[in-house]
């Protein structure tokens, strides 16, 4: 589906409402639209719905009230079996790397590209692109490796290679970073970028730390000298990059880089200030 702004929707939420037993509302009224290429930063304390609203995108969660569409589909109330189709297209980091503790490195990522129902690779072909794909997050040399083996940041980049090995036009990241120390964390987020940058891959990311967000918002990767640089204010401002602020399950905010920084909301502002710490 083409939006009026000329771009590919990718994502979007109308209303959408999820209650669990206890009848708390997990999210609540949420709506918000992501175009192809566009990027979408989730921020919010504990609980207040970011892993929620990214079960939701895929149909892991549905909602109680409101629609849920993705790629231009309404996934509300789509049977699983139609959901796998959808979800081939997306890749998932999920919280501290989920990796397979009983698979070694090398079939941790070739996972997506063995179980895509349409599609069949050859040994050899599966095989190629899982070194790329390790390839690309520095990490070749651990094929043989199983997770219990590797740091905590190793397992992170392994994840980043999994979400990414299949090219998915969408990539959910949830709270990529967490438990790690700065220099890591920077390093995952430069992969993030990375990825993002030279595949032109829609990217949803959930965290905790301002800092994450302000590499994604601010910053681009240049292929040419492998590092990450300050995007012009222009690009910024046109709003490719956004942040999404939930509290207790309700968005409260919606807006760019200079948009936050010059927010007035008291919780925004104290959550904000609070991460820049």
């Amino acid at each position: 589906m083409s939006s009026a702004d000329g771009g590919q929707e990718v994502l979007r939420f109308e209303e959408v409402t999820v209650r669990f037993e206890d009848e708390v509302a997990a999210l609540n009224r949420v709506s918000f639209r992501l175009l192809e290429g566009e990027s979408r930063i989730l921020l919010g304390a504990a609980g207040s719905g970011k892993t929620v609203l990214l079960k939701t995108s895929i149909g892991l969660i549905r909602p109680s009230e409101g629609r849920v569409y993705l790629f231009g589909t309404d996934i509300t109330e789509l049977p699983e079996d139609d959901l796998i189709d959808l979800r081939a297209r997306v890749g998932v980091l999920f919280q501290e790397g989920g990796l397979f503790d009983s698979l070694t490195v090398e079939e941790n990522v070739a996972y997506p590209l063995l179980n895509q129902r349409h599609a069949r690779f050859a040994p050899e072909e599966v095989r190629r692109r899982v070194i790329e794909a390790l390839r690309f997050v520095e990490l070749e040399h651990t094929l043989d490796k199983l997770p219990s083996e590797l740091s905590g940041g190793m397992k992170r980049r392994v994840g980043i290679a999994r979400a990414n090995v299949t090219e998915p036009a969408l990539v959910l990241y949830d709270s990529p970073t967490a438990g790690l120390d700065p220099i890591t964390a920077t390093t995952i987020m430069t992969l993030i970028l990375k990825a993002r940058d030279t595949k032109n891959t829609t990217t949803v990311m959930a965290t905790h730390r301002y800092q994450d967000g302000y590499l994604l918002a601010s910053y681009r990767y240049n292929p040419v000298t492998g590092r990450i640089e300050r995007a012009p204010v222009e690009e910024i401002r046109r709003g490719g990059t956004k942040y999404l602020v939930l509290r207790e399950g309700r968005l409260v905010f919606e807006g760019t880089q200079l948009d936050i920084e010059a927010c007035d909301d008291p919780y925004v502002k104290k959550f904000v200030k609070r991460l820049q710490d």
